[in-house]
């Protein structure tokens, strides 16, 4: 298999802060939005900042929905951050509804108003990963990681959880079927023992 990380460019992700995280670690990485290359590589990555409408019709009108599936079908390994991770599944409702790629079954909603926390949902929380996820075979268990968004990812399948995290309810934080894989956080802000203060911060109530 192609050891090359491609790093598809939608139009609406942080590319930079994905791509240097990924070269600090020794990968080879190629930033594209061409289908073709996608296509060619040996794993995809695919960040996602924004709305998931705008970040959907983005990876249309460069052609990767298509890239990106056949990329599934053909077994290579898919990452999908934050909205990455959102547009797996069949719809999400921000500012409307909007289909998504349907590689896993389920929605993305709106965290819901009555909660007494902040929404969004931006700071550090808890990592609480399965056993058996070997996606976070080099993370330790109760990790911290980082989360910026309003709308959370509702799986239909409970097999597809891989971790959950607690803020305001317990939801999907990241997934996995196959070699499909997709994390709500981001992963190149990864601390095992944040400071207290960032701690506090990411669970605070709204009538703080």
């Amino acid at each position: 298999m192609n050891k090359e990380i491609i790093l598809t460019d939608a139009g609406t992700g942080n590319l930079r802060s994905v791509q240097k995280a990924l070269e600090a670690v020794g990968a080879n990485v190629l930033r594209t939005d061409d289908p073709k290359k996608v296509i060619s590589g040996g794993r995809v990555v695919r960040p996602g900042v924004g709305a998931f409408g705008d970040f959907m019709a983005g990876l249309r009108a460069r052609g990767l929905e298509e890239a990106v599936n056949d990329t599934v079908q053909r077994g290579i390994p898919l990452l999908g951050i934050c909205v990455g991770m959102q547009a797996l599944f069949e719809v999400g409702e921000e500012m409307g509804e909007h289909k998504g790629l349907g590689l896993l079954q389920g929605k993305v909603v709106k965290f819901a108003d009555s909660l007494s926390v902040k929404i969004p949902h931006t700071g550090w929380n808890q990592l609480e990963a399965k056993n058996d996820a070997r996606l976070f075979d080099q993370v330790n268990d109760g990790a911290y990681v980082y989360f910026n968004h309003s709308y959370y990812c509702q799986p239909q399948n409970s097999s597809d959880v891989i971790a959950t995290t607690d803020y305001g309810i317990n939801y999907a934080c990241a997934v996995q079927r196959e070699n499909i894989f997709g994390v709500q956080f981001h992963p190149c802000l990864l601390y095992t023992s944040p400071s207290p203060r960032d701690r506090t911060r990411s669970r605070m109530p709204s009538s703080a």
